[in-house]
């Protein structure tokens, strides 16, 4: 009897562990709403994330430095964000009551948190896709630890989530470690860059 509910304590953990590499927070919600002043709100489908591959990655990675160099203006390097850069670069949510977007190209935002492990995972393909897009695309980091005002005006429930910013339209948000392919699915589909 003993070694039954070891059995099933020990699957019981691999379970919960297993789902919290997936996914560092709740996953139901694929929209994305803004929450303003003026409690205006916008909802957007999310982005085609049937593609996800919740693998686990054994790639490691470093992160960022947050310094004035990362935040250069003009520059396509991943860059750390403040909520003061976003309002004056992406979007001001305080003084705006519709979507306008300020940036000058399209934007993927990653929602992370230095302890998340499938954040981790997705920190690596955004860094190549930074590469690959540089110029084309900015791709810009957000700490939800340490810049929980942007993660309650996204109403930010789950990391990572990634926020991908036409230069037209509404933003779009997907929760979850997703593939490159998936982000490169999205960058021509939802940035309409090639």
């Amino acid at each position: 009897m003993k070694t039954t509910i070891n059995i099933y304590g020990i699957i019981i953990l691999a379970v919960i562990f297993a789902a919290l590499l997936v996914s560092c927070g709740k996953k139901d919600d694929k929209s994305v709403t803004y929450n303003t002043p003026q409690k205006e709100q916008f909802k957007n489908n999310s982005v085609n994330n049937n593609n996800i591959n919740n693998s686990t990655n054994n790639t490691s990675t470093e992160k960022i430095n947050n310094n004035k160099e990362n935040n250069t203006k003009g520059s396509t390097k991943m860059v750390h964000l403040t909520a003061a850069e976003f309002k004056q670069k992406v979007f001001n949510y305080e003084t705006e009551k519709e979507w306008k977007f300020t940036g000058d190209k399209p934007v993927i935002i990653d929602f992370y948190a230095d302890w998340c492990g499938p954040c981790k995972m997705v920190a690596p393909v955004l860094e190549e896709l930074s590469k690959e897009y540089d110029g084309k695309v900015q791709i810009y980091k957000i700490d939800t630890e340490e810049e929980q005002e942007l993660a309650q005006v996204f109403g930010i429930r789950s990391i990572p989530s990634i926020l991908f910013i036409p230069m037209e339209g509404k933003p779009q948000m997907t929760m979850g470690a997703l593939p490159k392919e998936s982000f490169v699915q999205a960058i021509n589909e939802v940035l309409k860059v090639n």
